[in-house]
């Protein structure tokens, strides 16, 4: 029997990654799915009327198996792929979504839902299991349910078709990664790269049987030299391929790919009943609607786009006093700001990274979690793993009781996309009075050790870690009786909470002094450097809020209106960046084509969450800090109010059950130095 068919007879129930092969993949899709649909057929078959447990839980509980073996299998595609992998997912994507069509369009399992959700008031419901019948209803109505049949076949083939463009969006965009290389062999063109940087380009040229330094799209490779390198024009050369990546109307183009998927999210949409795609998907977050994400984003961006235009000014007439540079241009800023930051704080990476040995961030974010939450980790090397570089650990309470399985994947590869991003391998549930735990994962791209040195992070890669780990905090802690209602299976607005909020420790001297030693002294980090790290904290805020800004009108401007006339991915991109423009726009660069966040990924509109959330987590933290950034009782609070409780109530209830009040505004913009503390 195929070993992804069957019950993981391994320690904790881990997935047996090394005894699977690719081979097993589809034949263990099909027999799963047949499975998940022979479950489905005892609910609606059930003779007995339609009750709660009978309906809405079995319902829950349903195809576990599948939805097991779905987050193994692509989470092997984000992280570890190959083209076997990626023709499965072209293979199994148009199943899974007719799979899921199959359950949303089933009218006698409708039946059934429905007629438990109209007797819901004589039920007597925990709000855990309201939420979830709720969940359950507006399940099968928002996708489909009260389709006349005709509408229910086309809504089909509209899914079947995403399903594979989405796939394909983000095949593109990593052979694009790959595909591009800067080979250097003079060494003159390294001129202002830091010595890490220049090991780990030698490494690589090395490991490609090549002479001299490579430098490719991966971020490690690319931000250093974006940020140091004096070379402009190569900086040119690196920049112009990273915003042309899936723009250069070649095999991988994604433009048709674009309109495609944004005009089939919009046809989907006014089938069910919507506006437009954003009002679709809005209606499931804390923003409610499209005009609430437009009115949130125009006035930050009114309180952003002076400081903005600012510290823009200000980079630009640097750069003319330093370099003689008339036009800055966008390969530009990286570097300028750099040398700026340096100039203003005396504050540069190369001075911090000795303070942030790899090793040395994860045992301070294990610690910290320890002080919030009382959690232990331990490395544990008997579980099965995906590549020799993931790391393992059994997470416990303070009784020693099993919290979670935590995978962490920290360095880039070729099989593995770009970027940071949190996991799940199986989530949290209680059945049969049973708490069973999660196994979780992050997966991000920092810089590999080299012959000479450990892992070095940039404190933007030290925030990138806390940031994920804070996403895993939430799938660890979960508590909740319904797997679909588990960890972080919350609206997508208020999931950036626990991770962005744990960000914050980064710049705490409390928090700086467990874990950031010099990796050969062993001494603790400056208080000097500490405040340097403070003080430099809303440096080219106005200029990031405004990018982040940008970026959520973008996902707007494609999702939150008809696409139908867009003819021109490019032209469309520079209307919805009109208002948010600092640099000259570079005529072969295009956002949207790779995009993945929107085009392949759950963010289209959906973007603005991370600005949403930091409101929240700026008035979270403003919390801690008034009671102490360890303190047991606030730890406490959110633990059990925010982490622990998934999507088991509406956000916002469980924000003031934590807080005492709604989130103020003015956290975040003091913060941001964008208002007077």
């Amino acid at each position: 029997m195929n070993i992804l068919n069957k019950p993981f007879n391994t320690l904790y129930t881990t997935a047996p990654f090394s005894k699977i092969s690719d081979s097993d993949y589809l034949p263990a899709f099909k027999t799963a799915i047949n499975k998940a649909k022979t479950e489905i057929d005892a609910i609606t078959k059930n003779p007995e009327a339609p009750t709660f447990e009978n309906t809405i839980e079995a319902l829950d509980f349903s195809g576990e198996e599948l939805d097991r073996l779905s987050s193994i299998f692509f989470n092997m595609n984000s992280a570890e792929t190959n083209d076997t992998i990626q023709k499965i997912a072209q293979d199994v994507s148009p199943l899974l979504s007719e799979f899921s069509n199959d359950i949303t369009l089933n009218q006698n399992l409708f039946e059934r839902v429905k007629a438990v959700y109209n007797n819901k008031a004589s039920l007597k419901l925990t709000k855990e299991q309201e939420t979830l019948l709720d969940k359950k209803y507006k399940g099968f109505s928002r996708n489909g349910a009260n389709l006349p049949e005709d509408k229910k076949q086309e809504l089909r083939e509209i899914d079947k078709k995403l399903s594979k463009l989405k796939l394909t969006f983000g095949e593109n965009v990593l052979a694009e990664t790959n595909n591009f290389e800067l080979h250097i062999t003079d060494e003159k063109d390294l001129a202002g790269l830091p010595e890490g940087a220049k090991e780990a380009a030698s490494n690589l040229a090395e490991s490609k049987n090549k002479d001299g330094w490579l430098i490719t799209l991966d971020y490690p490779s690319y931000i250093p030299f974006m940020t140091y390198a004096d070379n402009r024009e190569l900086r040119k050369k690196l920049a112009i391929a990273s915003g042309a990546k899936a723009f250069q109307n070649n095999t991988y183009d994604n433009q048709e790919n674009v309109l495609q998927i944004a005009k089939l999210r919009f046809k989907r949409a006014n089938l069910l009943g919507y506006k437009t795609h954003a009002h679709f998907v809005l209606e499931e977050r804390m923003a409610k609607n499209p005009e609430t994400v437009e009115t949130f984003l125009n006035e930050l961006l009114d309180k952003a786009k002076p400081a903005a235009e600012n510290e823009f000014k200000n980079l630009e007439k640097f750069a003319k006093d330093l370099d003689g540079i008339d036009q800055l241009q966008k390969w530009d800023g990286a570097y300028y700001g750099e040398k700026l930051k340096q100039k203003l704080f005396d504050l540069d990476d190369e001075k911090l990274k000795p303070y942030f040995k790899l090793e040395n961030v994860i045992h301070g974010a294990f610690t910290i979690a320890e002080k919030l939450y009382g959690l232990q980790f331990e490395e544990i090397n008997t579980i099965d793993k995906y590549h020799k570089d993931v790391l393992t650990y059994k997470v416990t309470d303070t009784a020693g009781n099993l919290v979670s399985i935590f995978y962490a994947d920290f360095f880039p590869r070729p099989g593995k996309r770009n970027g940071a991003w949190m996991t799940v391998y199986k989530p949290q549930f209680i059945r049969e009075g049973e708490n069973s735990r999660p196994h979780i994962s992050i997966v991000c791209n920092f810089t590999k050790p080299t012959k000479t040195k450990p892992s070095l992070l940039t404190f933007n890669e030290v925030t990138t870690l806390f940031h994920e780990f804070g996403h895993a905090l939430h799938g660890m802690l979960a508590n909740t009786t319904y797997p679909s209602l588990s960890g972080t299976s919350v609206f997508w607005d208020f999931v950036e909470l626990p991770s962005q909020v744990l960000e914050n420790w980064c710049y705490e001297r409390e928090a700086l002094e467990i874990f950031a030693t010099h990796y050969e002294t062993g001494d603790v980090i400056p208080m000097d450097l500490i405040q340097k790290i403070k003080a430099s904290a809303t440096f080219h805020e106005g200029m990031q809020t405004m990018r982040q800004i940008s970026f959520g009108l973008l996902d707007m401007s494609w999702h939150g209106q008809d696409p139908t006339g867009i003819i021109d991915v490019k032209a469309q991109e520079l209307k919805a960046f009109e208002n948010t423009k600092l640099y000259p726009d570079v005529a072969k660069n295009c956002m949207s084509t790779s995009f993945s966040h929107i085009f392949q990924g759950g963010y289209s509109s959906g973007y603005y969450s991370y600005k949403w959330a930091e409101v929240l987590d700026a008035d979270a933290f403003e919390y801690f800090q008034e009671q102490g950034i360890f303190n047991a009782d606030v730890a406490t609070k959110f633990k059990d109010n925010i982490l622990s409780q998934g999507g088991t109530d509406d956000p916002m209830v469980l924000y003031k059950r934590f807080r005492g009040q709604e989130p103020q505004p003015d956290a975040l913009l003091k913060r941001a130095g964008l208002i007077e503390k």
